[in-house]
């Protein structure tokens, strides 16, 4: 991951993206725990996750949360920092329970992970900048610019539609993304048949947009409908390097 500026002391470091863990009765607790202690195995410097920590359920109440604490638990932590963003699904029913997504965040950053909500971290010279999530219309990616240091910086953003949706101004660099799931099913040398974004270019790995913003699109751990063909799950280790 070649960033402009980065401070020597993170060059060589690693960067790990986690992205819609999904803890809820769909995805299996241990294909969670099993996919994190392969991740906590890389020994990041740095792990981010983009979004979707929970599928929430009205009926299943407050346990749902302790649920979600007790996955998490076994979440990676990275010895520089541990940052985390919201996805839709983090805001409960028609991505509009703000409660839900306190709730979230409560459990979250009780185990260590900072989230990022239309704002910035510094981390060793690194500013990570995270932008709320698109279809809870949260997202504000020029409050969240606002707020950089000055430094070099990557950005976390759940849907990667919210890039055609706002002026990002004058950022120039990484957006790590996900919210797709790859479309979870896609048939060989065709794209997948359904996806959750407008831009369908956006479905999963990387894109140059050609305005010096570079995109990343995480094809997450987890699902919603439980069945994936030809779109594995992923882990996704990056390398920083300075340019």
């Amino acid at each position: 991951m070649p960033i402009a500026g980065l401070p020597p002391e993170l060059v060589g470091r690693r960067l790990v993206q986690l992205s819609d863990v999904h803890v809820g009765p769909r995805v299996d607790d241990d294909h969670l725990i099993s996919a994190f202690e392969r991740a906590a195995a890389l020994r990041p410097d740095i792990v981010v996750v983009t979004g979707d920590f929970l599928t929430y359920a009205h009926e299943r109440g407050t346990a749902q949360y302790d649920r979600l604490r007790d996955v998490l638990t076994h979440l990676p932590r990275g010895r520089l920092a541990t940052i985390g963003i919201l996805g839709n699904h983090d805001y409960g029913r028609g991505w509009r329970e703000n409660a839900v997504a306190a709730r979230v965040v409560g459990v979250v950053e009780r185990l260590g992970v900072r989230i990022l909500r239309n704002e910035s971290a510094n981390v060793s010279g690194l500013d990570i900048v995270g932008v709320d999530d698109l279809w809870a219309h949260r997202a504000d990616p020029a409050a969240a610019m606002q707020r950089r240091s000055g430094a070099a910086s990557i950005a976390l953003c759940h849907n990667p539609d919210a890039l055609d949706a706002f002026d990002w101004s004058d950022y120039r660099g990484w957006i790590l993304a996900g919210h797709t799931h790859g479309g979870q099913c896609k048939p060989p040398f065709l794209p997948p048949p359904i996806l959750p974004i407008q831009n369908k270019r956006y479905a999963a790995g990387e894109v140059n947009l050609d305005d010096g913003r570079r995109l990343y699109v995480n094809r997450g751990l987890g699902h919603l409908i439980r069945v994936r063909f030809n779109v594995r799950p992923e882990i996704t280790s990056f390398t920083l390097h300075r340019t």
